[in-house]
């Protein structure tokens, strides 16, 4: 038997609820590298994920109860620090805008984040914001703070979930944040993904990196999403989906319904301005294409970029006065551009490949992709370990 892995084991430990109650195990499932499939030609950094990029932090918290809970949070921060004290530059994106992104307009304003981004369902973005807000002001050295920017993201999980009942509280979405760390994260049916989907299988939270080669600079890009979206699944080229046959516009009788949305975290230690990092954003609307999403009306895609570069942070000392701030230039974007794109379209792979099948409200299942059909897929379209001699 395969050893349950620390990302998994992580994401256990913060379960709330009974989670018998509808779920298969999550462990012994593969991640996209471990079948072979990798994402364009750039190298990922040693977690394959978002905490890749140093001082980056993830928090999650799962919340599986009864027979119809099935929903959490997810929340990243930029550094471990007083992030309202020293803010990050930020860019923001929209590739369809049928959702709710809470704080998104003053990141589009004045470039820059401070709080955490906390990811959870569509009817709990009110007690997502009361919670980063709580946790800002409870900040030494916020003791004057009266205005802050809570940026909130949110999918819509109530296939699942009974989303109704608004089950995330403030105290899940504190727990979120204080229990961030760096290291690996859990992916699948977890925080923020536990009751979502993708493609009409089940999806949820999903990471990746690159690193770019010492001649580009060595930056590390990092992505996290949480998936709930879908089209045609296309992986690594392979019409996965279609031979399947599970996919949007196949027919009436057995139309899969490919709303929902698509959140992306993108990090960076790139020393970038909010403008360049807008331009990032805009970039992991590649790689969800590639995976075969239109984007439809009723899905929002969105992407949020940030810098943790110590040369870009907007410090307190560098928003009191004229300051000189490190830029990196626009003709050297294009690699960023590459690899943005490449750890999209891998953490949306992982997000489906470690998620696993759930039972939740009124009696509705989202299964996991199947793992030996897929392998036969991607063989036959010489994709991954199964078709190398």
């Amino acid at each position: 038997m395969k050893p349950l892995g620390v990302a998994f084991l992580m994401g256990l430990l913060l379960v709330i609820g009974t989670p018998a109650s509808g779920a298969e195990p999550q462990g012994g499932r593969p991640r996209a590298r471990e079948l072979g499939i990798t994402a364009g030609v750039l190298p990922p950094g040693p977690l394959d994920a978002i905490t890749d990029v140093a001082g980056v932090r993830v928090g999650q918290v799962t919340l599986i109860e009864g027979a119809d809970i099935r929903t959490g949070v997810t929340a990243i921060l930029p550094h471990g620090g007083n992030l309202y004290q020293d803010k990050v530059p930020a860019g923001f994106a929209v590739g369809n805008g049928f959702g709710k992104f809470a704080g998104s307009t003053q990141i589009g304003e004045l470039g820059e984040l401070e709080t955490p981004i906390v990811l959870t369902n569509t009817l709990s973005v009110a007690e997502a914001i009361a919670g980063a807000v709580e946790w800002t002001l409870a900040q030494p050295g916020n003791e004057e703070v009266r205005s802050v920017n809570a940026v909130v993201g949110e999918t819509n999980d109530g296939y699942l979930n009974a989303i109704r009942a608004r089950r995330v509280t403030k105290e899940d979405v504190l727990k979120a944040i204080e229990t961030a760390t760096g290291g690996p994260v859990a992916e699948g049916n977890v925080g923020g993904g536990t009751g979502t989907q993708a493609f009409g299988w089940k999806g949820g939270i999903g990471t990746s990196s690159r690193r770019l080669p010492a001649a580009y600079g060595g930056y590390t890009v990092g992505v996290l999403v949480q998936t709930n979206y879908g089209g045609v699944l296309t992986i690594a080229g392979a019409p996965v989906g279609k031979e399947l046959g599970r996919y949007y516009l196949k027919g009436a009788a057995e139309e899969i319904k490919p709303d929902g949305s698509i959140v992306v975290v993108i990090a960076t230690d790139a020393p970038l301005s909010d403008r360049n990092l807008t331009r990032l954003a805009r970039r992991a609307f590649n790689g969800i294409a590639v995976t075969g999403s239109p984007m439809t009306n009723g899905s929002g895609d969105y992407a949020l970029a940030f810098s943790t570069a110590e040369s870009v942070r907007r410090t307190v000392a560098r928003r009191s006065a004229v300051a000189e701030l490190a830029d990196l230039p626009n003709d050297q974007m294009s690699p960023l551009f590459q690899a943005v794109m490449e750890a999209t379209e891998e953490a949306i792979y992982n997000a489906m490949l470690q998620a696993v099948t759930l039972k939740g409200a009124d009696g509705h299942v989202l299964k996991a992709l199947p793992l030996d059909r897929l392998s036969e897929i991607l063989a036959r379209h010489g994709v991954g370990a199964a078709a190398r001699p």
